[in-house]
């Protein structure tokens, strides 16, 4: 295909595509997939081998948002029947951390719900920093605990934090359609403060809101243009209890022509595959990797993931391998530039994210208007063949972080 030689030349040289081009990729039909997913392929091996990079969330701070984000379980007045808990101890997080580490984790991510952290939060998520590193040497961690203030990123660096993670999760114009307690203007802001601050920056989206083709195209296209490290793909999990919880919009077949599409316009970015993957993507999960190069191990914020032995089993199985704690992740000439800016991490992993997963959300999540829909742009394609919603495989996390139960690592 000219479209796919063109996009594989492209993500080669690091050239953005055009949007008609990304466009076009969400919408090639099925009998091209496999064609879609090897061109894209190249690319990833290209910037990242075949090694994949292994995240492990923890979950700080569960429920009682004030924020209004409609596709989130945490949010204040929520229906979910998720785990609700206030901050963790720092030797409490530092143990569910080591959990992961000992699952092969590179990096750590933590996260809290809320609209933002107060000076004595950040004091505190200082403190549980400072336990996780000096527990596990060379461990990354990514802190994701809403819109900062002034001079909260610099403290977060300075107690140890890599990089920092606060999705768009959808196109500036339909944003307002998903949170109006916040703007799509204090997201990016925050992600600014972080970059300016020496973190790594990590932001991504949330895909199959009900939004269309061009507002995935312009989410990815804002995020190339924001440059961070690592882009988070989340695909929602509609929570019974949530406004969204009727939004089953996707396919196995549509998530891998966005993760395709999320790497043709970010070649050489951490591309990681977060929430909802075992529920959308299911027995095509492998293929997956062929376009992204980071996962999150075993459970989300308020979700369960498959089992970590079965994450580590699908990487093998599929002719990758776990990337090394003294390995890299960005390219050559990202970490160099990272470098250059003062920023000490090799990129960000998060929801869940570093977050990235929404499943909790890495970013303020919180209580949403009754009346409140997803947007009201349809779906371009696919719909008519999207099959019954899956309800049965979304799992409530009842282990790990806030139980007294062994976490899934």
């Amino acid at each position: 295909m000219d479209l796919l030689n063109t996009l594989v030349d492209k993500g080669l040289r690091r050239e953005l595509p055009t949007r008609e081009e990304a466009l076009a990729v969400l919408a090639t039909p099925d009998d091209e997939l496999l064609d879609v997913v090897a061109a894209a392929g190249k690319v990833r091996r290209q910037w990242f081998g075949r090694r994949v990079k292994l995240n492990y969330l923890v979950n700080l701070k569960s429920g009682l948002c004030p924020e209004d984000c409609s596709y989130c379980s945490q949010r204040l007045g929520s229906k979910a029947e998720i785990l609700k808990y206030t901050w963790l101890k720092p030797d409490e997080a530092s143990k569910a951390a080591a959990a992961g580490v000992a699952g092969g984790a590179k990096r750590v991510c933590l996260v809290a719900s809320g609209r933002g952290p107060t000076d004595r939060d950040v004091d505190r998520v200082s403190q549980t920093i400072e336990a996780i590193k000096e527990q596990n040497e060379g461990v990354e961690v990514c802190a994701c605990l809403g819109l900062l203030s002034e001079g909260q990123a610099d403290r977060l660096r300075s107690a140890g934090a890599d990089a920092y993670n606060h999705n768009l999760n959808t196109s500036e114009g339909t944003y307002g359609e998903i949170t109006t307690t916040h703007t799509y203007a204090d997201r990016v802001d925050t992600v600014h403060q972080a970059q300016a601050a020496g973190l790594s920056a990590c932001s991504g989206l949330i895909a199959g809101m009900g939004e269309s083709d061009a507002d995935l195209v312009d989410v990815v296209f804002s995020l190339r243009e924001l440059d961070p490290d690592s882009v988070p793909v989340n695909f929602l999990i509609p929570f019974e209890g949530t406004p969204l919880a009727k939004e089953w919009n996707l396919t196995p077949q549509r998530c891998l022509r966005i993760l395709a599409m999320v790497r043709f316009v970010c070649p050489d970015v951490e591309v990681r595959l977060a929430g909802g993957r075992e529920v959308h993507l299911r027995s095509m999960q492998p293929l997956a990797l062929h376009l992204v190069n980071s996962i999150f191990l075993g459970d989300y914020l308020t979700s369960e993931g498959q089992a970590g032995q079965a994450d580590l089993d699908m990487i093998a199985d599929a002719g990758f391998e776990v990337e090394g704690a003294g390995t890299t992740t960005l390219p050559r000439h990202r970490a160099d530039a990272a470098a250059g800016c003062g920023s000490h991490s090799g990129g960000c992993a998060s929801e869940a994210e570093g977050c990235g997963s929404h499943s909790g959300g890495c970013a303020p999540c919180g209580e949403a208007p009754e009346a409140q829909s997803a947007p009201a742009a349809a779906q371009e394609t696919q719909d008519a063949q999207v099959p019954g919603a899956r309800t049965d495989l979304v799992a409530v996390r009842r282990r790990g972080a806030g139980t007294d139960l062994a976490p899934n690592a």
